[in-house]
């Protein structure tokens, strides 16, 4: 009946190689975030973020409270 909610896992991720990113186009400004390979500078596309919503959720599913770092 939708009276209980399901608590959000929080997923994990590599923190010793991989930081969180959002891979933004400079064509027409979208973005991904995702987390890039500090190794090989590979970057792991994880969601579409449309507004600030979808990067706080992005930041939720992940535990991340660091800045994340845009790139182009």
């Amino acid at each position: 009946m939708g009276v209980f909610k399901k608590k959000a896992a929080v997923l994990t991720y590599d923190r010793e190689n991989k930081k969180p990113v959002i891979k933004s186009s400079i064509c027409n400004g979208e973005q991904v975030a995702g987390f890039k390979d500090i190794h090989t500078g590979k970057i792991e596309e994880v969601m579409l973020i449309k507004s600030r919503e979808d990067l706080d959720k992005f930041r939720a599913m992940y535990g991340i409270n660091e800045e994340i770092t845009k790139e182009y």
